[in-house]
């Protein structure tokens, strides 16, 4: 296996990912995070000077628990996450348009994205790093922060479940049109990572591909403490 994170990422198997996306509207990522990057990570929970903003889930009724958004420039792991995993989420992102009957506009590299955002009044950094203890949780949620968004985010688990934590899935909930919403519930081991859409995606029906309605949260945690990582790709307003 390549070493480099960034070679990593390309040496992903991104035929099955594209093709699992397409199918189910998301797909996990084998471990890509080592130990020592997730502590690294962890880590910069308490040096507040990469942070450009903490959030209080509790006081706005997003759940419990509590949320930082990295300022940029962000840390280097994280950088590398961004710009390594957008040009092949942007192909889905285009092909996606397309099956729905519109124009491909998401660009192949990760800063004509953000230079798109910036243009809107989109200045502030997206990436996260998400905490929570025992009783805490995360209400169903899109993150879109903007009128331009891109359509897939990544998180990665940051620790290990049964061992640091219990409780604290993650949950991404679809909303069929003229029908039940469908749920599902995802585990993640320490360093994996799930693509998920940020807002909708196309489904073939009888009549050709429409659109479905995703949120995402999780479940209550049962005891201990679980760390996450967002990454987001459009800058937020």
């Amino acid at each position: 296996m390549p070493n480099g994170l960034v070679e990593r990422i390309a040496a992903l198997d991104w035929n099955s990912l594209q093709q699992t996306l397409d199918e189910q509207g998301y797909a996990a990522i084998p471990t890509l995070l080592d130990k020592d990057q997730c502590n690294e990570i962890i880590d910069t929970y308490g040096e507040e000077a990469h942070f450009r903003s903490t959030i209080d889930m509790a006081r706005y009724r997003f759940g419990s628990g509590e949320y930082k958004y990295y300022q940029a420039p962000l840390p280097a792991l994280l950088q590398q996450l961004r710009e390594g995993f957008y040009p092949e989420l942007a192909k889905t992102a285009n092909r996606w348009l397309e099956q729905l009957g519109r124009d491909a506009i998401y660009p192949a590299a990760l800063p004509e994205f953000l230079e798109r955002c910036h243009q809107q009044g989109q200045l502030r950094s997206t990436p996260l790093i998400l905490k929570y203890e025992e009783g805490g949780y995360n209400c169903l949620h899109q993150d879109l922060y903007g009128e331009v968004f891109f359509p897939f985010q990544v998180v990665f688990a940051l620790n290990q479940k049964e061992k640091d934590y219990t409780g604290g899935e993650f949950l991404l909930i679809e909303q069929r049109p003229r029908a039940q919403s469908r749920g599902h519930v995802i585990t993640l081991e320490q360093g994996a990572g799930l693509i998920f859409p940020t807002n909708h995606r196309p489904v073939l029906g009888a009549r050709g591909y429409y659109k479905t309605t995703l949120r995402h949260g999780v479940s209550t945690i049962t005891s201990g403490i679980r760390y996450s990582l967002g990454i987001i790709f459009h800058d937020a307003k």
